[in-house]
Parts: structure tokens; sequence; C-alpha cells
């Protein structure tokens, strides 16, 4: 199933709710040995964090459902899921939950390393599509709202390099 983001911006081939995962599961190797987290539950939470959307759907503000209902759904959806998962469900469910509370430091990591794909995604896509600066919405959208240090530190560089491609493309043109 692919992005609902992505594909309301027509952009071409994007990413899956599957492939998004994955990567985020890959970002989850950033955590520093130095930090007081929890990495396997940090790798677990990459891959939980989305697996209500292959029933629900990718559902973004844009959709026009309240934030609550969303919930809602992705909560009934991911029960429905672990009731699949014989002794592992109740573990998955309550991963997934702390996810969604963003009560503990790995959630709010994970939360971060989602806003930091994004941002990754979006300038992935301007850079292969030719589009300097047409995804900026999605830059906006994350502006400020990265709290860990490093990641954030990596948000930085990412749309320092976005800010070198617009300025390149949009002399060239």
């Amino acid at each position: 199933m692919k992005r609902t983001g992505w594909v309301k911006r027509n952009i071409p081939d994007p990413e899956t709710i599957a492939g998004h995962m994955y990567r985020m599961a890959m970002l989850s190797f950033l955590v520093d040995g130095k930090e007081n987290l929890d990495k396997t539950k940090i790798m677990q939470m990459t891959l939980i964090h989305d697996l209500a959307e292959c029933i629900v759907g990718d559902i973004t503000p844009f959709c026009g459902i309240p934030p609550d209902e969303k919930h809602r759904m992705e909560d009934e959806a991911m029960e429905n899921i672990c009731l699949l998962l014989g002794d592992k469900g109740p573990e998955i469910l309550q991963i997934f939950r702390e996810y969604e509370k963003q009560e503990s430091p790995e959630a709010q990591y994970v939360k971060d390393l989602d806003r930091l794909d994004l941002l990754m995604q979006a300038y992935e896509y301007e850079k292969r599509d030719n589009i300097p600066g047409e995804l900026d919405e999605f830059f906006v959208a994350i502006n400020g709202k990265i709290r860990h240090p490093f990641i954030n530190k990596l948000a930085i560089d990412i749309i320092e390099e976005r800010g070198k491609l617009c300025r390149k493309m949009n002399t060239s043109k």
C-alpha cells in the first residue's frame, strides 16, 4: 500500500507503508550506545508503529478524519491483528500503544525517527524528480518538532542539503 501523502502530491513510484517501516527499522541502528534507550524496543516499535495501516490505510491530516477517530480505528485494527499473533499479540499491542501514547523515551525517539524519515523521503523525491522546493509542506510540518538532539542534527543537515539543492536548481533554470 502506497503512502497517502506522496500519492496525493503525485509523486511517481512513492514508497509503501512496508518500505517506510523497513527504513524506520534501519534508522533505528542510529541509536547511540551511550544513550539510555532500549535498542530492541526501538527496533520493534519501528516495525510495529504503522502496522495498523495495512487495515485502515495511511490516514493523514488531509484525509479529514479527526485524530481521536484515527487513533480509535488504528487501535481496533491492531487489536484484530494481534489476535492472530498468539502469545506475542499482547506484547506487540503494548508496544504499539506505548508508541501512540508517546510516554516513553523510546516512543519519542521513534517518533523523531519517523519525522526524520519524512524529511529524508521528501528531499529524495525533490532531488530524484527534479522538483526542488515542491514538497515544502512536509518540511514545514516537521519544523521544530524533533526533540532528540542527534536526530535534530541529522534533520538540520538534510534541510541544509535541500537548501543547496534548491539554490542550485533555481539558478540553473
